[in-house]
């Protein structure tokens, strides 16, 4: 490799999308991997919901109406707050997204809007059967306006219609580590992904 290309390489943004049905612990265990790696955890959901929760914000209401329903928010919008995220920290070694891409959509802007300024290293795939996954979300207690049943359902139906065919393109590019997300021992399987 060039000294050029080094540099290059160097100065993008190191990437992992952790990827899982909603309810899987995809941010549980995200907070986890930061104080072992050093890397940044962005969800793409807190992300939206800080924003929805913003006074004038020009996004608040189309975010808002998104999240009540069970659908995937505007790719623009999605990574402007992700760009803006990394802009904003320093230090890190790379960043853990949460819940993104969701779809081809968003993949498809991910690539047109980030591609030159990120290293995808690897998708955490968190497998984890929608029952547990129902149970976990009504269990959490955040207080969240979509942990109701009705709203996981139309998530759910979400995720399996558009979020599991990105999988499935990752899983061609052979850079998916799939775990089993209703383990006990999840906590050291997900470790072991970043060894």
């Amino acid at each position: 490799m060039s000294k050029a290309a080094k540099n290059e390489a160097k100065s993008l943004w190191n990437v992992v999308f952790v990827l899982g049905p909603p309810g899987c612990g995809k941010g549980t265990q995200c907070k986890r991997i930061i104080q072992k790696f050093g890397y940044l955890h962005l969800s793409a959901g807190e992300l939206l919901r800080k924003e929805e929760s913003t006074p004038g914000s020009p996004f608040k209401d189309l975010i808002d109406q998104h999240i009540r329903e069970g659908t995937i928010v505007p790719v623009e919008i999605t990574c402007r707050l992700l760009e803006n995220a990394m802009q904003q920290a320093h230090g890190a070694v790379g960043f853990i997204i949460d819940g993104f891409p969701r779809n081809k959509d968003n993949l498809d802007g991910w690539n047109r809007i980030m591609s030159d300024r990120v290293n995808v290293q690897f998708v955490l795939f968190m497998d984890c059967p929608s029952e547990i996954c129902i149970r976990r979300c009504l269990n959490r207690g955040q207080g969240r306006t979509d942990d109701n049943e009705e709203s996981l359902m139309k998530r759910i139906q979400t995720y399996q219609m558009n979020t599991l065919p990105i999988i499935k393109h990752f899983e061609s590019m052979n850079i998916v580590r799939r775990i089993n997300a209703a383990s006990y021992t999840l906590l050291s399987k997900v470790r072991k992904t970043f060894r």
